[in-house]
Order: C-alpha cells, then sequence, then structure tokens
C-alpha cells in the first residue's frame, strides 16, 4: 500500500462545547496519512490511479466550513469517514489539533487510525501537528 500524506493543513471550523466555540469558526491543524487503494500509480503516471490530495483537500475545506463539531474526536471521525468512503482509502490516520485553547499549551489534539490495519506497512508513529 502506497501512502499520501497532508501535513499541518490549516482549515476553519465551528468546533467547541462553549457557546463562544458555537459562534466563532476556529482554525484546526490537521496532518493526514492515507493509504491508497492500488499502488498503480507509481507505475502509470496517471492521476486517476491514485487519491488526488488537491481534491481531499478541497473537499475537506468545503466541508468543515459547513458543520459544527462538539468534539475533535467526532471531527476526526468524519474526515476519516469521507477518506474511507468518497476516496476509497484503504486506511486513515488523522490527526487535529485546536491551536491555543489553553493557557501555556500550544495544541490539543486526538489521532485516529480506520480501515485496514492488517495491511499496514510499517509507518512511524507521528505526533499530532506541529
Amino acid at each position: 500500500m502506497d501512502i499520501i500524506f497532508i501535513d499541518d493543513l490549516r482549515l476553519s471550523t465551528l468546533i467547541g462545547i462553549y457557546p463562544r466555540e458555537k459562534a466563532m469558526p476556529q482554525t484546526v491543524e490537521m496532518s493526514l496519512h492515507i493509504g491508497t487503494p492500488s499502488t498503480r500509480a507509481g507505475a502509470s503516471d496517471n492521476i486517476d490511479d491514485t487519491i488526488n490530495y488537491a481534491a481531499v483537500v478541497g473537499r475537506l475545506r468545503s466541508e468543515l466550513a459547513a458543520q459544527h463539531f462538539n468534539l475533535l474526536e467526532k471531527l476526526a471521525e468524519h474526515v476519516a469517514s469521507i477518506l474511507l468512503d468518497e476516496f476509497g482509502a484503504r486506511w486513515v490516520r488523522v490527526s487535529i489539533a485546536k491551536l491555543g485553547m489553553m493557557n501555556g499549551v500550544r495544541r490539543v489534539g486526538v489521532i485516529i487510525e480506520r480501515g485496514e490495519s492488517t495491511t499496514l506497512p510499517a509507518v512511524a508513529a507521528s505526533p499530532a501537528p506541529g
């Protein structure tokens, strides 16, 4: 399996449980590892044989701009579902962080993995974005 990665993607969304978080969009930082459904792209040099990362970024920008999530965990699950269901990813690792939410803390976040874990190559665990 080949893995496409998108690091330090910044997106705006309504995220949080507090009234101010439900009223004002926040920037979240996201890093993605996306297991492609085949390894053909390396041989064919054809975008149709892989997952188009520009399409992924565009889809996530529009989706997150139109949604509210209470928890980062729900946002991460939603992103994973889009990648698996709409883009045909076999496996995903989604890291999402809220920036500057707590005094003295640069970022807080979650990391989830979904999909076919039995076929994964050795991938070094990556820390939350940043």
